[in-house]
C-alpha cells in the first residue's frame, strides 16, 4: 500500500509541476513588445500586437479621465510619452473590463508608469 502511495504522489508531484510550468510559460509570454497606437485616457493605452491593437492599463497608477480636472491634460502628456513609440509590456494579467495591466517600458528606458506619476499626472 505504501507503494502505491508513493507512485500516486510521484503522479500528482510531476502533473503539478507540469501545470505550474505551463502557467508560468503562460504568463511569460503575455510580455511583449509593439509600437504605441492609441492613448485613450491618462492611463490607457493601446499597442499593436500581432498586427491587432490591444489595450492596456497601465498598472499600479490612476490617471483623471475625461471629463475630470485634468483629464485632457494628462492624455496628453501621455500622448507625449508614449504615442508612436516601441514599448515594451511587462504585463500582471487583465483587469475586469478585459484590458491587458502592464507597466510600459520605452525603448529610452523610460517607464512609462512612473514618468506620468513623477510628473504629476497620476498618483
Amino acid at each position: 500500500m505504501a507503494r502505491h502511495c508513493r507512485r500516486r504522489l510521484l503522479i500528482l508531484s510531476v502533473s503539478t509541476l507540469g501545470f505550474f510550468i505551463s502557467t508560468f510559460s503562460a504568463v511569460l509570454a503575455l510580455d511583449f513588445t509593439g509600437p504605441v497606437v492609441s492613448v485613450l485616457d491618462g492611463d490607457t493605452l493601446e499597442v499593436l500586437h500581432n498586427q491587432h491593437p490591444t489595450r492596456i492599463r497601465l498598472s499600479g497608477i490612476d490617471c483623471p479621465v475625461k471629463g475630470q480636472a485634468y483629464g485632457q491634460k494628462a492624455k496628453q502628456a501621455a500622448s507625449e510619452l508614449a504615442y508612436g513609440k516601441e514599448a515594451t509590456l511587462q504585463t500582471h494579467g487583465k483587469d475586469k473590463y478585459g484590458r491587458t495591466i502592464a507597466n510600459v517600458m520605452l525603448s529610452d528606458g523610460a517607464n512609462v508608469n512612473h514618468t506620468l506619476v513623477r510628473d504629476g499626472w497620476c498618483w
